[in-house]
């Protein structure tokens, strides 16, 4: 029993507890924002203890159920960070919508935990209470808002569908248990690659499929991506677009790239047909919206769409893009969040007509909002042209020529709505008359997401390099 291996997840887990103790004890604290100080500080010292992890040799804990690889550390440095600039939003958005706020850092903790569960699951049982965890977490962050009609519709929307997913999900890890009777990621590889393929086995795979897609946002699995966004509370939004997803990429990485190996040519059609509807559907659907948050919900579906790309290359290359474009997609994900968070303190609103004239309000903002928009239309020089030039190589290289080419002209019709969006913030005359005020906690969270979707895109060397090293460990 090797603890280091769980280090990070008991952390988050005891940190959870303290702040709801600490809330029990101490009534004041639920209704102010220590918690969320005392989160952010413990989340940084979280990331600063994880670079000291090894992250050149696998650690298990239990055997082999519960590993942590580079892979798995990646990803947890990467919830870790979503985390702290989502609880940095959080202390000035949450203060109008309700007095309990100490239980609401614990949960963000709660749903922290699920995910690291589910970057080192190395069986089926394990990363199904990861993921659970992290749902369930997320069903309560997402009603948060208590007095708000369209938060408790959310909330409610994303339990139903998640409690189908899941059974969807169950069922087919059923039948892998039952074609082979094991669990472990590598023992079901091992009978995988000797036995023969059954009409179970396709429905086991299109059942996980199904389970899995619903936690990225695949279509035709996203149909609760713009309702729960829209509801949700601003940070919580975030933290789904960019830290659930993640999570659900994490699982599809060792699911697909290891468990399934042996059935490529049984899952690849599906999975192309799939991305080439999340493609068309997200980045033609995301044209007609108006409010930011559904705006975003569509990009982000789309977004899924270039990132199984590097899926369907199934190759090293691939998989360094994929982890890449996970990088770049946060902050520049988080920059656009952070400035809905703002606009919202600032107007009650999130309409994209209310980004009118928003240059002449706050400079500062429309500056953050262009730069997080640039990236995610991927125009040079920010980190989004080089994510996307990493995945539509790949694919072209891998034989894909067709898929990079739809790719990119759904991208050209992405660079049409993100500077549409570009264009209202640019110009008209906001009703606001007053300069916006932005928290100091919010202003850093807007500074360090833009500079390091800048950073990225002019000197991304050393962060292709980290990518390429974790998937060649893994491959």
């Amino acid at each position: 029993m090797n603890i280091s291996a769980v280090s990070l997840e008991l952390a988050s887990l005891s940190l959870g507890l303290l702040t709801i103790i600490l809330g029990l004890i101490f009534p004041s604290f639920r209704s102010k924002n220590t918690g969320g100080y005392l989160a952010i500080m413990g989340l940084i010292s979280m990331l600063i203890g994880s670079l000291y992890l090894p992250a050149s040799n696998t650690q298990t804990f239990i055997n082999t159920f519960y590993v942590q690889d580079s892979l798995a550390l990646f990803f947890k440095q990467l919830f870790i960070v979503v985390a702290i600039f989502v609880n940095a939003m959080s202390l000035r958005y949450l203060k109008p919508y309700t007095k309990n706020r100490g239980d609401y850092f614990a949960l963000t903790f709660f749903a922290l935990t699920g995910m690291m569960i589910m970057a080192s699951a190395a069986e089926f049982i394990t990363l199904y209470i990861g993921l659970e965890l992290m749902t369930f977490t997320f069903v309560l962050l997402t009603t948060y808002k208590k007095q708000d009609l369209k938060s408790g519709e959310a909330g409610l929307k994303y339990l139903l569908l998640s409690a189908i997913s899941s059974g969807v999900l169950l069922y087919g890890l059923s039948l892998i248990y039952g074609l082979t009777g094991k669990l472990d990621f590598s023992a079901i590889s091992t009978v995988f690659s000797i036995g023969s393929v059954s009409p179970l086995l396709v429905w086991a795979i299109i059942m996980v499929l199904s389970g899995l897609g619903f936690k990225i946002a695949l279509v035709p699995f996203h149909m609760w991506t713009p309702d729960v966004y829209e509801g949700a509370p601003t940070p919580i939004t975030a933290f789904l677009a960019v830290g659930s997803k993640a999570a659900g990429f994490v699982a599809f990485i060792r699911v697909f790239f290891h468990v399934f190996a042996p059935f490529t040519s049984i899952f690849m059609p599906l999975l192309i047909t799939l991305t080439v509807l999340t493609l068309l559907i997200g980045n033609l659907i995301a044209l007609a919206q108006t409010h930011l948050k559904r705006f975003l919900a569509y990009s982000s579906i789309a977004h899924v769409g270039y990132i199984l790309l590097g899926v369907i290359a199934y190759s090293k290359l691939g998989l360094s893009a994929i982890l890449f474009y996970l990088m770049l997609y946060l902050f520049a994900n988080i920059g656009a969040f952070a400035g809905v968070t703002a606009l919202v303190i600032n107007t009650g609103h999130d309409r994209i007509s209310d980004l009118a004239g928003l240059w002449k309000c706050s400079p500062f903002l429309s500056v953050i909002f262009l730069i997080s928009l640039l990236s995610l239309a991927g125009i040079p020089p920010t980190a989004g042209f080089i994510g996307k030039f990493y995945l539509f190589t790949e694919a072209i290289h891998q034989g894909y020529l067709w898929l990079a080419a739809l790719a990119l002209g759904l991208s050209l019709v992405a660079v049409y709505y993100y500077l549409m969006v570009i264009r209202t913030l640019l110009s008209g005359t906001s009703e606001e008359t007053q300069p916006f005020i932005i928290p100091f906690s919010l202003r850093l969270v807007m500074i360090v997401s833009a500079a390091m979707t800048i950073g990225i895109g002019i000197w991304p060397g050393p962060f292709t390099d980290l990518a390429l090293n974790i998937a060649q460990s893994f491959y």
